[in-house]
């Protein structure tokens, strides 16, 4: 949960791992054979003496956070009271939300866990502490199909930016440290690197920045409206050119039109909606490595599809039929 002056409800996102490059493997490999630190302070040193440039002390610390802090069920189900500070001199407050925090990340280092605000601020710390600029963001994330849709931003979620070579990249270390089973409400431990460095076209398809709500240089709409996008559909660098909208109106009997990079395996391609019944996919052509095939709607209702490729979720759309 976020600490702030109101309530915020986070949520932590079902995802599946990957796997990863050489170069990754190389870093991961040191950084799982690190010994316990007794601080944050130990740990940056450790990783300034281990890794040179910024981008590897960035992924360095992601690694680490995303295989050592494990998401905390308990308080994600049962978040605290919201912490408020009361001064008139501004100065004060900061000082106390500053010490509050630094308690926060303390505790969440040396137990081990946290939900995504303890993730971020503890990358943020170690990040500052490895001489990195590091940013804690605040925002919206899609997680569910129901987020399809949705009519209104909610301060859920929180990752990080790091500026590299005066280039910022996103990451979201708590999505990298596994996922939440919620029929068994536990949390899974499964590192999933492909949340550090997020090319932005998938990472924003996923989040909304908290400054954007109001004056929004993103588009608030495209967002709320798009399909849900799953882990698989980042690793093969799969993109939905068409249709335009993750909701689509159709009328009962009509084909749907579905155009998408990166999917030429079409004979390991699935669809199935929510209540689990195979939709028949028509193929009709791939060209410039993009798939076009149809869906039949035979259904008169609203309902979920859900796109897999051997098994694993791809995308997710609304279908509204007439």
């Amino acid at each position: 949960m976020i600490i702030r002056k109101i309530a915020i409800v986070f949520v932590f996102f079902n995802f599946m791992t990957i796997t990863y490059s050489q170069k990754y493997n190389a870093i991961d490999s040191i950084v799982l054979k690190y010994p316990n630190f007794g601080n944050t302070e130990k740990l940056a040193e450790r990783i300034q003496k281990d890794f040179t440039t910024e981008y590897d002390k960035a992924r360095a610390i992601y690694s680490w956070v995303a295989l050592n802090i494990n998401y905390d069920v308990k308080k994600f189900r049962n978040p605290s009271n919201p912490k408020t500070f009361n001064s008139k001199d501004k100065s004060e407050v900061d000082r106390q939300m500053k010490n509050y925090r630094d308690n926060e990340i303390k505790k969440a280092f040396r137990n081990k866990k946290g939900v995504c605000e303890d993730f971020s601020l503890l990358y943020e710390q170690i990040g500052t502490l490895s001489g990195l600029k590091v940013k804690v963001v605040i925002g919206d994330a899609k997680v569910d199909l129901t987020d399809i849709g949705r009519k209104r931003l909610y301060s859920n979620h929180a990752w990080n930016t790091v500026e590299i070579d005066g280039k910022s990249i996103l990451i979201d270390a708590t999505w990298g440290g596994g996922y939440l089973d919620y029929k068994t409400e536990t949390a899974v431990k499964k590192f999933t690197p492909i949340y550090f460095d997020v090319e932005p076209k998938y990472f924003y398809a996923k989040h909304f920045p908290e400054s954007e709500f109001k004056n929004p240089k993103m588009d608030k709409e495209a967002y709320l409206n798009g399909p849900l996008i799953y882990d698989a559909m980042i690793e093969k660098d799969c993109e939905v050119f068409l249709p335009k909208s993750g909701i689509v109106k159709v009328n009962e009997g009509d084909k749907i039109l579905f155009k998408i990079k990166n999917l030429s395996e079409f004979n390991e391609l699935s669809c199935f909606d929510n209540d689990d019944e195979k939709l028949e996919m028509f193929i009709l052509k791939e060209e410039n490595n993009v798939l076009e095939f149809e869906i039949l709607c035979k259904k008169k209702m609203t309902q979920f599809i859900t796109f897999y490729r051997n098994q694993k979720a791809l995308a997710s759309f609304k279908i509204i039929t007439k």
